[in-house]
């Protein structure tokens, strides 16, 4: 079998479900949108500021992992800074081979400038829109749709379960919620959960990252989440038993049957402690048991990362080859927020004729 190279899995198409817009930042742009409104950086140069974001990242901690995220934060507060952002985040996506992304992002976290929500939303959508079209025209056809995230230390989740309803014809795709898992559970949100599911929306819970089995069941048996964001502790309802193989309790054994999406980082879940090594990462596991199992980057920025890095680090770490990966991108699809038959055409007319020529 053929392992298959970086360049090569670079040219694959590929699809990603769990990306943050404001984890994924070129160092030289938060460089030019830092110099506008006089933020100081903790680095004055591109590489020095990738540098610095990886090894902030890799603390072992997800609440010290977050808080890298106040410098990209702080240059995103105006309507030309988000476009640019979002613009930049299509075409570098593109450029990696990514046919299908969802990203996301909390309009909340973007206000202090003065924008309303709405605008903050505006602004992104429309980067996507000129990102995407740039893209198609380079050669690298990319569709992006937008998940709204609430963070979960505040109480603004309905308020943003309300804006993704209302731009769910120009992008937006679902919803979102995030940050520090523990103290803070899901059901915090339940009126906003609720309100989705009467609207017949779509949403992910980030759960099972940094805090186990409770925050796994809480979004799923009580928010009714459409995937799982991480959810890579579901490994602590399973028994491994050696060469007799593995015994799955009640709520893993929900997981994998009910197919429920699990959006892995594996190159993330290494920086915040969730997992000690890519090698030793329970998507291995996972996978052979046939969970749901997707692949994503998270944070790019903060990972150093992409989406064919984090493909080329499991052909390393598991002897993956081409069937594996197309599996991963297949099922990713297969959990996309958008219609039925736009997910069947990308994989049947995109995805399968591609692998087809590389298996």
């Amino acid at each position: 079998m053929a392992v298959p190279t970086f360049d090569e899995i670079r040219r694959a198409p590929k699809a990603l479900l769990h990306d943050h817009l404001d984890g994924g930042l070129r160092p030289a742009t938060i460089l030019d949108l830092a110099a506008e409104i006089g933020h100081e950086l903790p680095a004055a140069t591109p590489d020095g500021l990738a540098e610095w974001f990886v090894a902030a990242a890799d603390s072992g901690s997800l609440e010290r992992y977050l808080t890298t995220f106040a410098h990209t934060v702080a240059v995103m507060q105006t309507a030309q800074a988000l476009h640019r952002v979002a613009r930049e985040c299509a075409l570098d996506l593109a450029a990696d081979g990514v046919v299908y992304a969802e990203v996301r992002f909390a309009p909340e976290q973007h206000l202090e400038a003065g924008l309303t929500l709405p605008e903050v939303v505006e602004a992104v959508l429309d980067g996507f829109r000129t990102g995407s079209a740039e893209a198609a025209a380079a050669g690298h056809p990319i569709r992006v749709g937008t998940l709204l995230t609430a963070m979960r230390h505040a109480a603004r989740s309905m308020e943003i379960a309300e804006l993704s309803i209302r731009y769910r014809d120009a992008g937006v795709v679902g919803f979102d919620i995030a940050g520090a898992e523990a103290g803070f559970p899901p059901t915090r949100h339940l009126d906003a959960f609720e309100y989705l599911q009467r609207e017949n929306s779509h949403f992910t819970i980030h759960a099972g990252e940094a805090f186990g089995l409770p925050s796994i069941w809480q979004a799923l048996q009580w928010c009714g989440a459409d995937r799982l964001g991480h959810g890579v502790r579901i490994v602590d309802d399973i028994a491994r038993e050696g060469d007799r193989g593995s015994t799955l309790g009640r709520l893993a054994a929900y997981v994998r049957d009910k197919r429920i999406p699990l959006e892995l980082c594996p190159s993330s879940n290494v920086q915040t402690g969730a997992a000690p090594s890519i090698r030793e990462h329970p998507i291995g596991l996972l996978r052979d048991l046939r969970f749901r199992v997707t692949v994503n980057t998270d944070n790019r920025l903060m990972s150093g990362t992409s989406m064919s890095r984090e493909m080329a680090l499991l052909v390393e770490a598991f002897g993956y080859g081409w069937a594996e990966l197309q599996w991963f991108t297949v099922n990713a699809m297969k959990s996309a927020f958008i219609p039925f038959d736009e997910r069947l055409a990308l994989i049947n007319d995109v995805i399968k004729p591609a692998y087809a020529k590389l298996v």
